[in-house]
Parts: structure tokens; C-alpha cells; sequence
């Protein structure tokens, strides 16, 4: 940064606290317009709605963001892309991560999980950069256990770390898993400590919030997902005091190839610091259809009620929110179609 860039650098770069809630009306817009798409089969229109969405209103957030885990690239899907600009121009300085909709196959089939993500890092260079890195194995947990696990040990001593920082047995262990032939040894080694097995088709951000959450009825996430998922995933743990840790696993060898030209080390465990380095972290998670998280959209005559997780690391809040919509005062200053 230039000395006349300091010169108009605001005081204070810390994020304002009323950004979480600035966050959670850009994750119910992305949620409102992906749930008329529940079901209709079509991942594309579905994502495209919500991309659509989230751009018009993150644009109107008090920040000066740049999206540096943006979607769309993996699955070819429209975009809010890496390098984008996005915010009001004013306020902190800030690194964004989007995914309008974490689970699109689970929103197109009308099945649970799907869920509208935001993520803002405070300070520009604090979110990890996977440099086309698509997938990474992980591992999450919650507070509880955090200090006990680790991702090079095999599946069945991690079941047990969860177990004794719980302070349970491993039977009583539920581990979520990506249901993928990739898992078919994970699974039988999983199922082969005791410990009881969560799969899900997609939508590994909520997976991992769900390790790190009381209530959820997961205790532990372990497999291969997607790397922006898994950047996405550790703002919300670093909300929640849980870790994820993750390596990189390239798919063949040009992607190993580039991983390395970036200056990868593909033997290293990323932690959730890695991941993320702020320590001002704010995360907004939307139902778009039921989980164990949070309630999908529910349409009524002339409004919709979405619910909401919102989280600020610094503060360690976690808020749940209910909201109902007029829906023909959403039209009014949005060109999105909500109806």
C-alpha cells in the first residue's frame, strides 16, 4: 500500500459490528430466490437466482470487500468471482467468501440442507488462496475436542478423540461423510471403530458446522470436499471454537502440478488459523431447504419467513434469526424475482 493509500485509509479497519446482520439480509435475498427453484431438478437456474440475489444486495453491505473464495468455477456454475469487488465502497477493508448456495443438487432435488452462505474476513489477505485446488481432505469438530484430533491419524483415533473430549463412547460418535466412491475405505474404517455414520449427497459447510455445533447431532467430519467449502467452513468454526483441518488433494497431476508452481506444500495440515488468519470473523448461513442447522424458506399468502445463523468470532455471538418478508415489498426495490 502506497503512502497516499494510507493517507485515505479510515481509522479504524476493524469490520463494524452491525455487518453479521448487514450479512444475513444478503444470505435471506440468495435463499428467497433459490427456493423457488426447490425441486425443479434444474442446479443451474438455481444457483444462477441466487448468485443473482446475493450480488444486488452485497453491493449495498458498508465495505470494501474482495471475493477471494468465490463459486461457480468448480461446477461451472454462474459465478460472483474471485477478484470481484463487492460492497458499498465504504467501511473496512475486507476478504469475502461467498456461496449462495452450499448444497445446489440438494436444492434442486428438494432435499435437506441446503443452505445460502456469506463469510467476511477483516483485513485484506486473511482468507487462505487454494490457487485451483478444487478439493482437500478434512476433518471438523467442535470445541469439545479440538485439541485431541488430528488429520493424519486414521479414522478410528479420531472417533476415540471425540469420544474421550466428549466425554462418551465411540458408539455414541455420528461422523458425516460425503456419500462418494472416493469414501468407500473411510466409511468401512469409520463404521469398523463403532462409530455411528451421517452421509449426505452434498452441502459439506453445513456438514462441518454440524460437527461443531451442540445440538446438531454430529460430532465429526471427516473425507475429501471442496477447498472453498472448506475456507467457507472455518470462518463459521472460528465463530464456533471448533477447528477444521485440512490438506490438499489435487485430482491428477496437472492440478498437482500448479499446486506446486503456487508453492503448495501437499503434505501440510492446514489449520483453522491457516485458513483463515482474522481474528474478526463474520459468518451468515439462510435455509434454502430444511436441516439440521436451520429451516428452509417457507412461502405463505403475500410474505416468506426464512431463518438465519449469524456468528462474529470476536464477540463469540452466534444469532438465530427468524424473519418474514413482504414480499411485495421485496419486489419494490429489488429486480429480483421473488414470486
Amino acid at each position: 500500500m502506497t503512502a497516499e493509500q494510507q493517507a485515505h485509509e479510515p481509522a479504524s479497519q476493524a469490520p463494524d459490528r452491525n455487518l453479521a446482520l448487514e450479512l444475513a439480509r444478503v444470505t435471506e435475498a440468495a435463499a428467497m430466490a433459490a427456493a423457488r427453484w426447490v425441486g425443479r431438478g434444474d442446479k443451474n437456474g438455481a444457483d444462477g437466482a441466487a448468485v443473482h440475489a446475493m450480488r444486488m444486495l452485497i453491493n449495498s453491505v458498508s465495505m470494501r470487500g474482495v471475493v477471494v473464495i468465490g463459486e461457480g468455477e468448480k461446477d461451472h456454475a454462474p459465478m460472483l468471482f474471485n477478484g470481484e469487488e463487492v460492497g458499498d465502497g465504504t467501511g473496512a477493508a475486507c476478504d469475502v467468501a461467498v456461496d449462495p448456495i452450499d448444497g445446489t443438487r440438494l436444492c434442486a432435488n428438494g432435499m435437506p440442507n441446503a443452505v445460502s452462505v456469506l463469510a467476511v474476513a477483516g483485513g485484506r489477505g486473511s482468507m487462505y488462496d487454494p490457487s485451483a485446488v478444487f478439493y482437500m481432505s478434512k476433518l471438523a469438530t467442535g470445541p469439545e475436542a479440538a485439541g485431541m484430533v488430528d488429520l493424519d491419524a486414521p479414522p478410528a483415533a479420531n472417533v476415540l478423540a471425540v469420544a474421550k473430549g466428549k466425554g462418551c463412547s465411540p458408539q455414541d460418535v455420528t461422523v458425516v461423510i460425503l456419500d462418494r466412491p472416493r469414501h468407500a475405505e473411510l466409511i468401512s474404517e469409520v463404521r469398523a471403530s463403532g462409530a455411528r455414520i451421517h452421509l449426505i449427497t452434498d452441502g459439506d459447510v453445513a456438514g462441518a458446522i454440524m460437527a461443531a455445533r451442540e445440538g446438531t447431532g454430529i460430532d465429526l467430519m471427516l473425507g475429501i470436499g471442496g477447498t472453498p467449502e472448506g475456507i467457507v467452513a472455518a470462518c463459521a468454526l472460528k465463530c464456533l471454537g471448533g477447528i477444521i483441518l485440512g490438506k490438499l488433494a489435487p485430482r491428477d497431476e496437472a492440478e498437482r502440478r500448479r499446486a506446486l508452481d503456487a508453492g503448495h506444500d501437499l503434505n501440510r495440515v492446514l489449520t483453522t488459523d491457516d485458513l483463515v488468519t482474522s481474528d474478526d470473523v463474520f459468518f451468515a448461513a439462510t435455509g434454502i431447504t430444511d436441516g439440521e442447522l436451520v429451516d428452509g424458506v417457507r412461502y405463505r399468502r403475500g410474505h416468506a419467513t426464512t431463518h438465519s445463523l449469524v456468528m462474529r468470532s470476536r464477540s463469540g455471538t452466534i444469532r438465530s434469526i427468524t424473519s418474514q418478508h413482504q414480499l411485495w415489498k421485496l419486489r419494490a426495490y429489488s429486480s429480483v424475482n421473488f414470486d
